[in-house]
């Protein structure tokens, strides 16, 4: 135990920079004496006849000055790579030309002393032994550290999928590694060329022949996927095939990390559960929303919020004139500020301006538009916990309902070009008020285009759950997690479509630059995914057991599974295969107008049985699953069929 403490605090200790040069000179030196000896055919008596002192000091000075020119002794020796070779190399040999100038100038042109002159057979067999003595000394501590040294500690032995540059560079950085204690058991790879070499002296196998027994035998504990271009496919396979044989799963982060903070094994990171479900690059037009946001002032409501601080950092991108951030939330808007400012390095402060306001404050808002004459808003301030909206349906209206229009009145009156209102698929047949206020939204928002032939653009995207968004099942289940379990779940057959929150947010950005005017767009929210299946795979992925899991039953308002369109619904196709257009029912402006003063009527008296009531009146297709709204149910209402995504979309 004492020699182990011992052997950690010294192997730890980087040796100084001047006693790596003192060795190599006095490699240079010994290597001088042994390229006599060999020149001479080990006669010793030829030191009685040569001034190999004076001989010596031309030598120490030669390579002294190529030392100091490439200086190879400022390498770290046990962590010895090709650069350094390439040092040793460049140094010994410009020692070598220093030491044929002092010969055949100094001396053989100046006529100096020739007691100094080295004969040039002897310099070319020391430069040949002090070359391959230095690189050999260095090479012989590494291989002592990480033979010898390194394996008296507890190590974790790792495999790396990708045998190419990346996974060399993970290799490179493992071994440098002195917190964490690494052995690479082997690479892994597709390439049939690679199977059965060796890189750097690890085995390349074929991914096959990774099976539990030879992890169990290697006593493997993590795989590192180390693979730049892997398709989200490809990475879920890896993922899939390997959780269950009780190892860690990493991934490294992407170059563009590399390039701005540099790489080292802490940026290997465990695989989260949003790497199982991210999907496909999105290709977006790149072009289209820059000539639409370049210079122009845009309107953010909701900016604290995961989207629509999302769609902010976003549009720094493309180099607004200003951006107004509106948002009732203090704490989380001067978060946002503020990280905004260091990730772009204070150029941020001369585009944000910020406004603690209320969307349903119509004369704060005004005051807003007037001073700053947004050309463009996306509409994000909305309240959208289901469980929440249940128990407090008014502030539901309020917000969601009475908050966008106020919005929408104003964009017309100032002139914006367009308003992009950002929905949810839980507006499809909603069984919650939550779902049903944004539909309400939409209607409003649509119905406003074609009743005002105003030059505002209205934009509505629908979309469905963003990971790690406020209120997002996954953020809840890692907390649950972390305090070990139970991970709670509604029901075994839930489902739900997940995207990413930078995923959606460079939609909308596409939609709001694509838009007419009046359109519903849907984003590709690819395949479902079963709740029970995700809590699964994040009690894997945090090392614990399944049986953690607890079902507490479906909430009031939410339902098995969530759609994108109606049965009264169809879609169309855009230029962007991740974006369909909705064929909706439409509804005259004035009698959405009509509803929505029965509904304000019904928010300043309190009562929540007529305002239900009456949003049913406007959303014929809204079930509530809420017990306490049973008797808001209308008489002789047809029973819509619900539609499923891939019946419209496939």
């Amino acid at each position: 135990m004492v020699l182990k403490k011992i052997l950690n605090y010294y192997v730890n200790r980087l040796l100084s920079h001047w006693l790596i040069l003192l060795m190599d000179l006095l490699i240079v030196t010994v290597s001088f004496l042994f390229a006599y000896t060999l020149r001479f055919n080990f006669d010793l008596q030829f030191f009685e006849n040569h001034t190999i002192g004076r001989q010596l000091i031309t030598l120490l000075v030669s390579y002294t000055i190529g030392f100091t020119l490439f200086k190879p002794y400022s390498g770290i020796i046990r962590h010895t790579s090709t650069k350094d070779v390439e040092n040793i190399a460049f140094a010994n040999t410009s020692a070598f030309v220093i030491c044929l100038i002092i010969d055949f100038i100094l001396i053989d042109k100046l006529g100096t002393n020739a007691t100094f002159r080295i004969p040039l057979s002897n310099l070319i067999i020391h430069f040949m032994v002090v070359t391959t003595t230095m690189i050999s000394v260095r090479f012989f501590i590494r291989f002592f550290y990480y033979t010898v040294v390194k394996n008296k500690f507890e190590r974790k032995h790792v495999i790396i999928f990708g045998a190419g540059k990346s996974g060399l560079l993970v290799k490179h950085a493992l071994e440098q590694d002195d917190q964490f204690k690494y052995n690479v058991v082997a690479f892994v790879d597709k390439n049939a060329t690679k199977i059965d070499k060796k890189l750097e002296g690890v085995i390349i196998m074929e991914e096959e022949a990774i099976t539990e027994s030879f992890l169990k035998r290697n006593n493997v504990t993590e795989i590192i996927i180390a693979i730049q271009k892997i398709s989200p496919q490809r990475k879920r396979q890896i993922i899939d095939r390997f959780l269950d044989l009780d190892v860690t799963i990493k991934n490294i982060p992407t170059t563009s990390q590399w390039m701005e903070e540099g790489f080292s094994s802490q940026q290997i990171k465990n695989i989260r559960i949003e790497d199982l479900l991210e999907r496909d690059e999105i290709r977006l037009d790149h072009k289209n929303v820059k000539t639409q946001i370049k210079g122009r002032t845009v309107m953010v409501t909701g900016a604290a919020g995961s989207i629509g601080s999302e769609i902010t950092r976003q549009l720094l991108h493309y180099k607004p004139s200003k951006i107004i951030l509106v948002d009732q939330a203090e704490s989380p808007l001067y978060d946002l500020t503020t990280d905004l400012e260091q990730q772009f390095k204070g150029t941020a402060t001369k585009r944000l301006v910020t406004y603690l306001c209320d969307v349903c404050n119509p004369i704060r808002m005004e005051y807003i538009f007037k001073k700053n004459q947004p050309n463009i808003i996306y509409h994000a301030a909305a309240y959208k916990h289901v469980p929440l909206m249940e128990q407090n349906p008014t502030e539901a209206i309020k917000v969601n309902v009475s908050g966008t229009r106020n919005v929408a009145d104003l964009a017309v009156k100032y002139g914006v070009e367009a308003f992009v209102l950002i929905s949810t698929d839980k507006a499809v047949n909603p069984t919650n008020i939550m779902g049903a206020s944004k539909r309400i939204a939409e209607m409003y928002c649509q119905s406003k285009q074609w009743k005002s032939k105003t030059d505002t653009r209205f934009i509505t995207t629908r979309f469905g759950n963003v990971l790690g968004s406020n209120g997002s099942v996954v953020p809840l289940f890692r907390k649950q997690i972390e305090r070990r379990g139970p991970i709670t779940i509604t029901h075994p057959e839930v489902t739900r479509y997940f995207m990413t929150i930078s995923e959606a947010c460079e939609l909308v950005l596409e939609a709001g630059a694509m838009g007419n005017g009046g359109e519903i767009y849907l984003f590709d929210m690819g395949e479902s995914v079963k709740i029970a299946d995700l809590a699964k795979k994040m009690i894997k992925l945090g090392g614990y057991a399944e049986n953690e899991i607890k079902t507490i039953g479906l909430r009031p308002g939410e339902k098995l599974y969530e759609e994108v369109l109606s049965n009264e619904e169809n879609s169309l196709e855009t230029h962007n295969p991740k974006i369909a257009i909705a064929k909706v029912r439409t509804v005259s402006h004035d009698k959405v107008v009509a509803g929505y003063e029965i509904l304000m009527e019904a928010l300043q008296k309190g009562g929540e049985q007529k305002l239900v009531k009456q949003i049913k009146k406007m959303v014929p297709e809204f079930k509530s699953n809420n017990p306490s709204f049973k008797d808001t149910n209308i008489k002789k209402e047809k029973t819509v069929k619900r539609t499923s995504r891939s019946d419209v979309l496939s």
